[in-house]
């Protein structure tokens, strides 16, 4: 299903192949995962290299393309431009916002064909959710909000970011996750107030806000989320900001469906955000797609005027950081359709005071 689909695109922007390198294109297209291999898919072939250490599994595994063993020594080029000469293509795509420029110019010179870049083709395609990698994804999901429920127990003050992050890794990993989606971002206190901030050895206090932003990995897809949470009590000013953070999520996640472009959802919060005079607190867009990777496309911030197609989940993640003082973020992630959106998050999100 899925090599139709890249076929249908090939066809439609006049492309006779493509050649795919990236293990996440790689992934999608076969449904395996390989540290090592490349793709090559035309109207005529659907071809899958990979070498000694992982023949075995792919033949296993992959039905939707014939699977060929890469003898020892030989590269990949080496195999694939003489079925480029057989197959008679004479355009071909090539990844090149994920080759380096050495690989791109190596493929260019070795096939005997015109090389075209593939122009987020894949990205595109990768968008739109099947209800396989929406299982995968809402998985992933779930796996994080029963670590966020679970290390609940845990936040208090004395212990330090640093260990709510790796308490956080742990839990995920032994309810089912294959890997993190990133590595977890714990901040507490005026540490809050930096978006990516780093977990360190500082020591949560009473009376601080603590973010955490994580997700993991199930069956290769991600999941997102954040929540920020009081220690002991909460200031009016804490409570405000939180309040304003929430509605501006909410505004945005109201008008989020396909054919809404990332730019309005984003000024719906951003416009709360900055009406409660915290605009300039609000540095980064309001979302992102989610999926084999954690950032990818539809963006949802100002920055992107095309529309939000169907099927695409994206995450829902607007945020006050004041320096010096805090920060807070929340995030979910949605399911986008025609008539609006699908909540993924189940986790709840109104201001917790451990």
């Amino acid at each position: 299903m899925r090599i139709e689909k890249i076929r249908e695109v090939l066809r439609a922007r006049g492309l006779d192949a493509i050649i795919l390198s990236d293990p996440k294109n790689r992934h999608y297209a076969t449904g395996f995962r390989s540290s090592a291999g490349a793709v090559y898919i035309s109207q005529n072939e659907a071809v899958f290299y990979t070498d000694f250490r992982y023949i075995e599994a792919a033949r296993a595994s992959v039905k939707e393309v014939e699977v060929r063993e890469i003898e020892t020594g030989r590269s990949y080029a080496d195999v694939i431009v003489p079925l480029v000469e057989a197959d008679k293509a004479h355009t071909v795509a090539l990844e090149d916002d994920c080759l380096t420029f050495a690989d791109y110019m190596s493929w260019s010179k070795s096939l005997k064909a015109e090389v075209v870049p593939q122009k987020d083709l894949m990205n595109e395609l990768r968008a739109i959710k099947t209800p396989d990698e929406l299982e995968n994804i809402i998985a992933a999901q779930r796996i994080a909000e029963t670590a966020l429920e679970e290390i609940f127990n845990d936040i208090r003050p004395g212990v330090t970011e640093r260990e709510i992050a790796a308490r956080l890794t742990y839990l995920m990993l032994h309810h089912g996750a294959e890997n993190m989606s990133f590595d977890p971002i714990v901040v507490s206190g005026t540490n809050s107030s930096k978006p990516h901030g780093v977990p360190s050895d500082k020591p949560i206090e009473a009376g601080d806000f603590v973010t955490m932003d994580f997700g993991c990995i199930y069956n290769g897809y991600c999941s997102d989320m954040t929540r920020t949470i009081a220690v002991g009590t909460a200031t009016d000013e804490m409570c405000h900001v939180y309040e304003t953070v929430l509605k501006a999520q909410l505004a945005g996640m109201e008008i989020a469906k396909a054919g809404v472009t990332g730019r309005e959802v984003d000024g719906a919060g951003r416009k709360i955000i900055t009406d409660a005079g915290f605009g300039d607190y609000f540095g980064h867009g309001f979302g992102h797609g989610v999926g084999l990777f954690i950032h990818e496309t539809p963006t949802v911030s100002f920055r992107n005027d095309k529309p939000l197609p169907a099927g695409a989940v994206v995450t829902a993640e607007p945020g006050i950081y004041l320096p010096g003082k805090f920060g807070v973020r929340i995030e979910d992630m949605l399911y986008l359709t025609a008539d609006g959106n699908q909540v993924l998050t189940l986790a709840p999100k109104n201001l917790l005071i451990l």
